[in-house]
């Protein structure tokens, strides 16, 4: 196999991860470790600039699709559950 082909294969797991989990691989998840230590690496290689064509487009799209599923920030969605908590607490 060669590294094109392997690249490929890498590329199409996380892609396929995403679509069908609607989230992001997880470091915590021992099976999806690879996954995202396969994305930071090409991360780092795109911003040193060594990410050549047709690589580069491909990683940049699949970056546009991590983003649209990236983690929410769970604090914000809990402080507004609490008040809203409190506000029904305080008006029942």
């Amino acid at each position: 196999m060669t590294q094109e082909e392997r690249w490929m294969k890498r590329y199409k797991e996380v892609v396929s991860f995403i679509e069908t989990n609607h989230r992001n691989p997880s470091k915590y998840v021992g099976s999806e470790r690879e996954l995202v230590n396969w994305t930071k690496q090409q991360r780092k290689l795109m911003n040193a600039g060594e990410l050549k064509e047709p690589r580069l487009g491909m990683f940049k799209d699949l970056l546009e699709l991590s983003e649209k599923y990236k983690r929410a920030n769970q604090w914000k969605y809990s402080f507004m559950i609490g008040c809203i908590v409190l506000i029904v607490v305080q008006y029942s």
